[in-house]
């Protein structure tokens, strides 16, 4: 049986934009201002529409993938598509590619990641833009806002970031079975001196935040059109625990629609609302935080080099959504198989193990966790490159970051 070395420290770096404030930071094409971010307001009689490119996000390092967020609100037949490019020096190095065309709301547009784009620079997988052929050493993304002309309401971008990642370290080891099939893990190659590591945080040891308790498999065989019933459903769970947490769920005339009642009829609510209709599932990491940003908070995807970082958020007070892959048995009190995974990251022991709000539990007393610090670290770097969403309010202030800014 073997067990992991500490996960290697890698190239990590998310820049994001909030509306209006750093909207001069780059270019508008037929949008306005507003306290509430930036909306349409072209000429064009038959369409409200209007775009905002960043500038040029350069992050110093080699990218291998890049995972855009935002937060927008879409009124009923509005909508917003996501763009992303790849830069070097002082020009793109590949084409705009498609990351999501998305509506808060599913009556008249569809939500959808943008399947089939690969060429010789890049590819996109669902929500994440890899890097295969291209010289990419920063990204640059285009948000364009379309609504009906006439809508009392146009569509309105109050966010929007992304984070980069460099190749990923090859020597994270194997966790008691053998290592992950390579379906599962994420890239490969050897990453560049990312800087000291994070030192853990005395402040979250012995923490636990007091964030409820959802089982995702109370809902099995529920709702199988937004992506296979509650089995599927871990991430709109995890949102729908942590949006509690911060007293920002949605009200209940909100998901009155919902029929049959069922035991949680706020997290069929988030499960349709996070739903990828391409992907046909509700997983996709930026529609989660799109859906999270709907209500109140400020939410983005981004990736942590590891569960020392990760203690700077619990010391916060903010817990943290992540996304683990493994085996049964391979991390100790997670007794199933599975590609992809998120939890809730909720406090730590004061040893340091994290404690998990679990939704793959048969009910919700049994949705809370603890489990080995090791082990679980490796099968959350390895499984998705420590991807991990951040969702609070703005009153509630981030962690310092890193010298390589990763939030």
């Amino acid at each position: 049986m073997t067990i992991a070395a500490p996960p290697a420290q890698r190239d990590i770096a998310y820049r994001g934009f909030h509306l209006p404030a750093d909207g001069t930071a780059g270019t508008g094409d037929g949008l306005r201002a507003d306290d509430r971010g930036l909306t349409p307001a072209g000429p064009d009689p038959s369409v409200a529409r209007g775009s905002w490119t960043s500038p040029p996000v350069p992050v110093g390092f080699p990218v291998v993938e890049v995972v855009p967020s935002w937060t927008a609100d879409t009124p009923d037949g509005c909508w917003i598509e996501v763009e992303l490019r790849g830069w070097h020096g002082d020009g793109p190095s590949t084409g705009w590619y498609q990351l999501a065309r998305w509506a808060a709301d599913d009556r008249t547009v569809r939500r959808t990641s943008v399947p089939g784009q690969r060429d010789g620079d890049a590819r996109v997988d669902t929500d994440t833009l890899i890097v295969t052929g291209a010289v990419v050493t920063g990204w640059q993304a285009r948000v364009t806002l379309c609504g009906p002309a006439g809508s009392p309401s146009g569509p309105v971008l109050r966010s929007v970031g992304a984070v980069a990642t460099g190749a990923t370290p090859t020597d994270l080891g194997a966790v008691a079975t053998g290592p992950i099939p390579p379906d599962v893990a994420d890239g490969s190659g050897c990453g560049a001196d990312a800087g000291p590591v994070v030192e853990p945080s005395n402040a979250a040891r012995g923490r636990v935040l007091d964030v409820p308790r959802y089982s995702q498999r109370l809902h099995a065989g529920q709702h199988p059109q937004w992506g296979g019933g509650g089995d599927s459903w871990c991430s709109p769970t995890c949102i729908s625990m942590v949006l509690s947490y911060w007293g920002a769920e949605p009200a209940p005339e909100r998901y009155a629609w919902v029929e049959p009642v069922g035991p949680r009829p706020v997290v069929v609510h988030a499960a349709r609302h996070c739903y990828d209709h391409a992907y046909a599932g509700a997983g996709n990491w930026p529609f989660n935080t799109a859906y999270a940003g709907l209500h109140g908070v400020d939410a983005f995807v981004t990736r942590l080099r590891s569960l020392a970082e990760a203690e700077a958020f619990i010391a916060f007070g903010i817990p943290l959504i992540v996304s683990a892959a493994f085996r049964a048995g391979e991390v100790p009190g997670l007794a199933y198989d599975t590609r992809g995974h998120l939890m809730v990251l909720v406090g730590f022991t004061a040893d340091g193990d994290p404690v998990l709000n679990d939704p793959y539990a048969p009910d919700d007393d049994a949705v809370r966790r603890t489990v080995p610090r090791q082990r679980f670290e490796a099968a959350w770097q390895r499984g998705s490159g420590g991807v991990a969403y951040v969702l609070r309010p703005a009153s509630v202030p981030l962690p310092p970051p890193p010298a390589q800014a990763n939030w």
